[in-house]
């Protein structure tokens, strides 16, 4: 992207949003190693090629959903506002500097279209089998920051437990926050 700025000497300076994103930053380790063209088929039955309206892509969707996931955005809303301000989470979905983030509402009625349907559940399988193949998660025990523990105050002994967090628990949880947000502003439920 071409810029200017009054402080340089040619008055232009060149901004490339890959080099923004950290070289260790999660979402470029995802992005090298995992393939996300298969999200295509599995989603095509629910689109229509011939009509209505261009669709948002399918993948940067999904891309979107995942950032969420990977890292505890429970609001769809706050979603778009992370993927508006976060470049790594641009660079990841496919979005330029300039580019216009699909908004909340476009998110969740996506998220809808295909709720009673397996294909998001499909999807994320898919694409942890694939972290597991390639040894970016052992398979074994996903810890997320909100991982409950039971508490015990004896420094001897401790019982260590493990609470299952699923995709469908996060998207009932982006569920919730849609009707707390439709409530809040006076809509239909």
């Amino acid at each position: 992207m071409l810029r200017s700025n009054p402080h340089a000497q040619n008055s232009y300076e060149f901004v490339c949003l890959e080099d923004l994103v950290p070289q260790n930053h999660l979402l470029r380790k995802v992005h090298a190693h995992i393939d996300f063209s298969f999200i295509l088929e599995k989603v095509k039955p629910y689109y229509s090629e011939d009509n209505g309206r261009p669709s948002v892509d399918p993948i940067l969707l999904f891309k979107m959903m995942l950032i969420g996931f990977l890292f505890g955005i429970r609001s769809e809303r706050q979603l778009e506002q992370e993927v508006q301000l976060n470049m790594a989470y641009r660079w990841f979905v496919g979005l330029g500097l300039t580019d216009r983030v699909p908004d909340h509402s476009t998110l969740s009625l996506n998220r809808k279209r295909l709720q009673d349907t397996s294909v998001v559940q499909d999807i994320f399988d898919h694409i942890v089998m694939k972290a597991i193949e390639l040894r970016m998660v052992a398979g074994r025990v996903l810890v997320t920051d909100s991982t409950h523990l039971k508490a015990n105050a004896n420094k001897r002994k401790f019982i260590k437990q493990e609470v299952e967090k699923s995709v469908k628990t996060y998207l009932d949880d982006l569920d919730e926050a849609v009707q707390a947000d439709r409530a809040a502003h006076g809509k239909k439920l």
